[in-house]
């Protein structure tokens, strides 16, 4: 993200089409083309991908998306393409539907074809973010910490339940990831979600709908889960994930859906009935929800403290609200662990990251049962989703227990009181936070460096606060790494080094004072960007970064690049120690969060206004009467906060007119 007022817009989109087994291949103008992944053997196939593109300057005029049938020996064949106007995105600001494949108009042949390729689902919205220096926004944000601070004034309406009142569930998600990124890099985000939890408990509720509906709490729970506990829950699924995407076993439960297959020798065929198939299928099943439960029950002292505290309090909240209900306590903190957080990723792990690749139909299933198994455990009342379900009857002894096993869980998780006396930004969160992490292809090069000596190619990569450390997996020993104050630069490697565009370096030097350099190939571009942007993040304070880089690779005896001699020889191309990707999982960008809040806040000032005087008026008569369309006397939080609102509005009037070109 370009600071200072620098400005960066994005085109951002996903894709999933309905004809042909095929690759999507973008052609943005005159931006760099990008290939998505191939789907083999499907003529539905399903992307769920997402690229990003920096506009460039002057814009491109249209963003092309094509799909191609991919062949292993002869060409590829083109199936059709939709073209998106960067003008009309200016004006919409988004753009998501099923769009029709159109074919090649260079081509006349191709014409006969119109209106026969099929459709391509898209999304694609173009969003301009400029982010002005960080004392711009200081009013802003210590005013949101100020009221958080304050916590919940009784007879008062506060500035979170307007914000709360007035966002529209289309983007009440994102507004909570900013709110939650904000007071994670303020060190206020315990106390963000206990004033939520209050808030929330002070409305009309029922114990057994709690938490249940999309509310700001809601979505900011469920966006702290993920921003801070990435890693526990990889440690948590990943063995059983692993494990049912191996084996591929059939399982299945409801009899309309189950499959009668052969089994037995050649010569020896018997046909399986629907009771065995049923009950080879719960047997699976059974073994997998026990093994993730077994996990999850010793898991607690190994949850980051952070997680640990907000589930304490939030415990502790509605047991206060219900003390006739202590079982609420305990359906209050599965309602998001295992019903937000757990069976999402498990359904759909390469969402999540813990895998790299979406599960086939039977792998699906599977894991649909199992999330579904694990969301009845989370209710806490295996019996109520048997009635809703009755083929579920056959695993109802498996979720009885389960129940037991994790109400002993959130015992030990909320039980002890961890006293971290850390750093005002980090209080109660690991000083160790993971910054990014996944799975890297090593190449071998010339060298003695700690990766050099892995006997693996493909190593899982996790770049924290103090080190880039690498292991053969996720969950397992670590293996090596490098600290952060060794590395001096991360820059891209050109294709014709290793035959990909997907290949970075990161140069450093070893306990030796020997500099080496670390090839990683990512599985795409963008990766490859939420790489380069998170080791230039944590690395840019280093006093010794280098100002030159080779972008190629010292084979034989010499530079590809550059062809010189001398391996230890000066670079040849400038390095770039800026952030080259805005959008990546980084709770610590006070400024970019503030930016989008000022944002979503701008356009709400009159609604704030209306909501403030409607909720005053509910609370009784004594508030007084709206005169002359004003209402009651604003309170002094919302007048500081439309006054924050008007200083960044005329702070983003004073930059020069084309960084606002393409705001939306």
């Amino acid at each position: 993200m370009r600071r200072c007022r620098g400005k960066s817009t994005s085109v951002w989109s996903s894709w999933r089409a309905a004809s042909g087994c095929a690759a999507p291949c973008w052609r943005p103008g005159i931006w760099p083309r990008r290939t998505g992944t191939v789907v083999k053997k499907s003529c539905y196939p399903r992307w769920n991908e997402a690229f990003e593109f920096e506009l460039p300057d002057p814009p491109a005029e249209k963003l092309c998306v094509e799909v191609w049938d991919w062949d292993l020996v002869s060409k590829n064949d083109f199936l059709g393409k939709v073209v998106v106007s960067v003008q009309g995105l200016r004006a919409a600001g988004h753009q998501e539907g099923w769009f029709r494949l159109h074919p090649d108009t260079a081509k006349a042949r191709e014409e006969r074809r119109r209106g026969s390729l099929g459709s391509l689902q898209l999304q694609v919205r173009l969003r301009d973010e400029t982010v002005l220096p960080s004392h711009c926004y200081q009013p802003l944000v210590q005013l949101l910490c100020q009221e958080v601070k304050a916590g919940h004034q009784a007879g008062g309406v506060h500035l979170v339940t307007l914000l709360d009142e007035t966002t529209t569930a289309e983007c009440r998600q994102d507004v909570a990831v900013n709110l939650v990124k904000l007071f994670l890099g303020q060190g206020l985000v315990k106390e963000f979600l206990d004033l939520l939890f209050e808030l929330e408990l002070a409305k009309p509720c029922e114990p057994n709908t709690l938490f249940r509906s999309n509310s700001l709490a809601s979505k900011s729970m469920e966006s702290f889960l993920k921003v801070t506990g990435m890693q526990y829950l990889h440690v948590v699924l990943g063995p059983t994930i692993s494990r049912v995407f191996e084996e591929k076993k059939y399982v299945e439960l409801d009899p309309s859906k189950v499959e009668i297959k052969d089994v037995g020798c050649s010569g020896l065929h018997r046909v399986q009935t629907e009771s065995e198939v049923i009950e080879q299928g719960r047997q699976l099943l059974q073994s997998y929800l026990r093994e993730l439960l077994d996990t999850i029950g010793k898991s607690a002292p190994t949850c980051p403290p952070v997680i640990r505290a907000a589930f304490r309090q939030l415990f502790q909240r509605v047991g206060e609200r219900f003390p006739q209900h202590q079982h609420t306590q305990f359906v209050a903190v599965t309602s998001f662990l295992c019903l937000r957080f757990f069976s999402p990723a498990i359904m759909t792990p390469k969402l999540f990251h813990l895998r790299e690749t979406h599960a086939d139909a039977r792998t699906s299933r599977t894991l649909l049962l199992l999330a579904k198994a694990v969301q009845m455990v989370g209710n806490m009342e295996p019996a109520a989703g048997r009635a809703k379900e009755e083929w579920l009857a056959p695993l109802q002894p498996a979720l009885q227990h389960g129940a037991s096993q994790m109400r002993a869980f959130i015992i030990q998780l909320v039980g002890t009181e961890e006293e971290e006396k850390g750093g005002e930004g980090w209080p109660c969160a690991p000083r160790t936070a993971v910054v990014k992490e996944g799975l890297l292809f090593v190449h071998k090069t010339r060298g003695k460096g700690p990766l050099l000596a892995s006997t693996s190619k493909k190593l899982h990569f996790c770049l924290t606060s103090e080190a880039l450390s690498f292991s053969k997996s996720p969950g397992a020993e670590r293996c090596g790494s490098i600290a952060l104050a060794n590395i001096r630069a991360a820059e891209k490697v050109e294709e014709k080094s290793f035959g990909s565009c997907h290949v970075m370096q990161v140069v450093y030097v070893d306990d030796a004072g020997q500099q080496e350099t670390a090839y990683l190939q990512c599985k795409c571009v963008n990766e490859l960007n939420q790489w380069l942007s998170a080791l230039r993040k944590v690395c840019g304070n280093n006093p010794q970064l280098l100002h030159a880089y080779h972008p190629g690779v010292f084979r034989g005896d010499k530079w590809s690049c550059c062809h010189q001699k001398d391996r230890t020889g000066p670079g040849c191309g400038r390095t770039r120690h800026s952030i080259t990707l805005q959008d990546w999982s980084d709770p610590l960008q006070p400024d970019v969060e503030a930016q989008r809040l000022f944002q979503h806040l701008h356009g709400l000032q009159q609604p704030l206004r209306e909501k403030y005087w409607q909720l005053m008026e509910e609370g009784g008569p004594q508030n007084g009467p709206r005169g002359c369309g004003e209402g009651p006397l604003l309170p002094i939080e919302l007048r500081r906060l439309f006054e924050a609102l008007q200083d960044l509005e005329r702070c983003h009037r004073q930059l020069p007119p084309a960084l606002l070109e393409l705001q939306t």
